[in-house]
């Protein structure tokens, strides 16, 4: 449960417990301030003789209670809301102990420089009533600065609970009048914070690019191991607050995955929203996956990751704006907890099983017309996407970024001699790719493990060449996609000098862009599939003229001639297509030479 903040030095430990339990009480969409919670907080307020101040979201969730003292408590800046020109979707309500509930000066002014949905004052008595309530809400920006508007002074009764909550809306609207409305869609100014190298901070912005966020800033600290609290060490964290204000940072990305007591204690400190490099990539996923597979992948990968996460998170999950981190599942339903989680990762497994049954009838139909299929696999935004296009003639979407493209696609070649195969772009991989996102994505990526040929895509020009190849590698041990035929491909050699190709002298130059190399990895592509033929010949009768249609569409027909007994053929064809054709026609196969 969270903490209660401020003045609580000399405060009972049973008094603090019994202040804890506010945080649980129950609050109505439609209600501004229960009679019953403003009973407590001023029966609490009297035998404290101190202010106590909450803070209530639009949906009804304490998040924050604070202690002051005789006349004064500390309002801290929780918005809810990216854009600094919007309301924060918080409203605050506190007590004034044996005072008047007007609202003060200092209650106005924090009202406008918070941007609070509305700011309220309970008058209480010497002996624990509320004598009064007040409420200051937001109108028309005038200069530039919005106007406080203050409700008289009310019984705890007479309140417009309704009404109240619907001023919020109005004033939010209010507010807003005359301003830019594209603001709110600003990017999120990232600072990025690591402790490995400046390379993996270096794709690390890529990542927060692909995002969709601004990066203004990187923190580096190379440790051995990360601090168990607060991933960087708390003195480090400090400095990191100081950074993300005079950056004016709205979001701080960490370059490993982090527990959830440190994603709860450095956001803490630093005082903005904290990700890891786990919630980046899933946030890239959840935004590109467009089939229904891919979005259902994305949305198990998440819950998955959540589930682990959801203790100790605070406001993580109190968040109602957009950006990195908030997309996909449940980012509507703020106070979603494990058993619900439970329940929509088993709906979710329900229904990819159905799908990953769909997608094994359409491999295993690809068997029986024995079909080879060749993966085309690496590192993201190596360019496979863009060869799988150049090859086939296809439009597939390209874009020069990290996980431009998720969805496997397949699309069928021809070979220049006859016969053809699938070939299927596979999901981009990247170092410390999320373990719940392998597993979620598996059918996808076992394209790639039951695939008859894998081409493994390099970027010619990354400096990182060969460390992306090591994590291809490993990517492909881990899905158990180690026996295949492979050929490895440079792409984008067009960028480069011909000096520059030392690291994998036996690779094949190509480029997506020029089209050059082409040729060359088509010929080794079916040279790897000829390897896996053997030669037969057959005779097949006039009145069964249609097994040759079907020799051609599973191999290459060498030659045809015409006899008085039928057709003679003489053919190419794998052990595969062979075995089908003796199963379907065992009375002309059964005596075939070859």
């Amino acid at each position: 449960m969270p903490d209660i903040h401020g003045n609580i030095e000399g405060v009972r430990k049973s008094t603090l417990a019994e202040l804890q339990t506010l945080y649980d009480f129950p609050i109505e969409r439609d209600e501004y301030l229960p009679i019953e919670l403003a009973r407590l907080m001023g029966r609490y307020s009297c035998a404290l003789n101190r202010e106590i101040s909450l803070y209530i979201t639009r949906d009804g969730e304490i998040i924050d209670i604070t202690v002051g003292d005789t006349a004064s408590v500390p309002l801290c800046d929780i918005r809810l809301r990216r854009s600094a020109r919007r309301l924060s979707c918080v409203r605050c309500v506190h007590t004034h102990p044996r005072g008047s509930a007007e609202l003060s000066d200092v209650d106005i002014t924090a009202l406008k420089s918070l941007l609070l949905d509305s700011m309220c004052a309970l008058g209480i008595s010497a002996e624990g009533e509320v004598t009064g309530v007040q409420a200051a809400f937001l109108h028309e920006r005038v200069n530039g600065e919005p106007q406080p508007v203050c409700t008289p002074i009310l019984s705890l009764r007479r309140l417009p609970q309704s009404a109240w909550m619907d001023e919020i809306v109005l004033s939010d609207q209010r507010v807003m009048q005359g301003e830019d409305k594209a603001a709110d869609d600003a990017p999120e100014r990232a600072l990025l914070v690591g402790i490995e190298s400046d390379e993996s901070l270096d794709e690390l912005a890529d990542l927060a690019e692909s995002a969709g966020a601004v990066v203004v800033g990187r923190s580096f600290q190379r440790k051995t191991r990360p601090d168990t609290a607060t991933y960087i060490g708390s003195g480090k964290a400090n400095e990191l607050a100081l950074d993300a204000q005079a950056l004016e940072a709205d979001i701080i990305i960490v370059d490993d995955e982090l527990t959830g007591a440190q994603l709860h204690n450095l956001e803490d400190i630093v005082g903005v929203k904290v990700v890891d490099r786990t919630t980046l990539i899933l946030d890239i996923f959840a935004q590109r996956a467009k089939t229904a597979e891919g979005r259902l992948q994305v949305s198990l990968a998440q819950l998955k990751y959540q589930s682990g996460r959801l203790i100790g998170q605070g406001l993580v999950l109190s968040r109602l704006a957009g950006g990195i981190g908030t997309r996909g599942p449940g980012e509507s339903k703020l106070e979603i907890d494990r058993r619900r989680i439970r329940e929509r990762i088993t709906a979710l497994k329900r229904e990819l099983s159905e799908l990953e049954g769909q997608r094994a009838l359409r491999r295993r139909a690809r068997e029986r017309n024995a079909i080879p299929v060749v993966a085309l696999v690496g590192y993201t935004n190596t360019g496979k996407s863009s060869l799988l296009n150049k090859i086939t003639g296809s439009d597939v979407y390209i874009k020069d970024r990290l996980f431009a493209t998720l969805d496997a696609v397949s699309r069928n070649v021809r070979l220049p001699d006859g016969g053809e195969y699938l070939l299927v772009d596979t999901v981009g991989f990247i170092r410390k790719l999320p373990t719940d996102l392998v597993e979620a994505f598996h059918s996808t990526l076992e394209e790639a493990a039951l695939a008859d040929v894998l081409v493994l895509v390099s970027d010619a020009s990354s400096p990182d060449m060969l460390a992306q190849h090591v994590v291809v590698e490993q990517v492909l041990q881990q899905l158990g996609a180690t026996s295949q035929p492979r050929i490895d491909v440079l792409n984008k050699c067009d960028k480069i000098e011909e000096a520059d190709f030392a690291p994998l002298p036996r690779a094949i130059r190509v480029s997506a862009k020029t089209g050059e190399g082409l040729d060359q990895l088509s010929d080794a592509i079916a040279a790897i599939l000829r390897a896996r033929e053997c030669k037969i010949s057959v005779l097949v009768p006039f009145d069964q003229y249609g097994i040759v249609t079907d020799i051609r569409a599973m191999g290459r027909i060498l030659s045809e001639e015409y006899t008085d007994h039928g057709t003679q053929v003489t053919a190419m064809v794998d052990a595969a297509a062979y075995g089908r054709l003796l199963s379907r026609y065992p009375a002309v196969f059964a005596g075939e030479e070859g």
